[in-house]
């Protein structure tokens, strides 16, 4: 780049590249060279204006007046507040307003009156408001309570799983098994038989509450107490009770031989009380 160059017309666009090229490298002949009214070499930075802000901008296409000067910018005074006026309350509420209970500057907002809510302790009212309800609605489902006493922890009549349990329902068929679990939700209680049907074994969720049951009769109690709260292990071939319908009908017919008897004793005694005679039965005459 130091090489000397003759300074002929025909050396001249040799000399304007060669400057060209050599700019970046400072060469002292090369500068000698370059025109008198080259423009300086501005730097990147100065190029470029100064980025404005998304606000910025938006505020200029908002209000461009503010930026006509850009020297001096006025901005526009804000302009005060001005109160509202408030409505006057309806000349109904008068009588309402003049209450202790209202408060007045809720009330002269919504233009209504707007009362103190009241400083009720539903723990005085109501301690135990589930069981107050659950008792409600036991009593409204099961009048006599039967149900109740049937499947309560602290009769020792109740019935446990292990029992073999009937329930007759208003609409079907009832149904017969080993009750297996008595899951007690209060008015959600519920028991789960397990029986056999067409020797396919069948499991059955009854509520006890529920009006489509008409009823729960203890057919057989079991021999032992369940060391268990559910039975769930006779679901195996090995445990499995099997079909329930002997035990059934065996149940079934004493308790007709029984309301037969209960009948005939009452029948009698009832006549006896109206002074009435007992005739013998017909028979063969000797």
């Amino acid at each position: 780049m130091s090489a000397v160059v003759p300074c002929t017309r025909a050396a001249a666009p040799r000399i304007v590249s060669r400057t060209t090229r050599c700019r970046r490298l400072m060469s002292t002949e090369a500068a000698a060279v370059q025109p008198a009214h080259a423009a300086p070499i501005l730097s990147r930075k100065s190029e470029k204006p100064a980025r404005r802000t998304l606000s910025e901008q938006m505020h200029r296409a908002m209000y461009p007046q503010l930026y006509e000067n850009e020297k001096s910018k006025i901005l526009a005074p804000k302009r005060p507040a001005q109160a509202k006026q408030q409505k006057p309350i309806h000349s109904k509420w008068t009588q309402a307003m003049h209450e202790n209970s209202v408060q007045k500057g809720l009330s002269e907002q919504f233009r209504v009156p707007v009362f103190k809510p009241s400083s009720v302790n539903i723990k005085k009212i109501c301690p135990n408001p589930i069981a107050t309800v659950t008792a409600s609605q036991s009593t409204l489902l099961d009048p006599t309570g039967a149900r109740t006493r049937l499947f309560a922890k602290d009769n020792p009549e109740c019935a446990r799983v292990g029992d073999i349990l009937l329930v007759r329902q208003r609409t079907g068929d009832p149904f017969a098994g080993v009750c297996i679990n008595i899951r007690r939700r209060g008015v959600d209680t519920a028991i789960l038989l397990r029986g056999q049907l067409t020797r396919v074994g069948v499991e059955m969720w009854y509520k006890v509450y529920s009006p489509l049951v008409e009823g729960i009769e203890v057919v057989q109690r079991a021999a032992k107490r369940a060391r268990r709260a559910r039975l769930t292990y006779m679901r195996t071939v090995k445990h499995d009770r099997g079909s329930v319908e002997n035990v059934v009908r065996m149940y079934l017919r004493q308790k007709a031989a029984l309301g037969t008897a209960d009948g005939k004793k009452k029948g009698g005694a009832a006549a006896a009380a109206m002074g009435g005679k007992k005739t013998k039965g017909r028979g063969k005459k000797r």
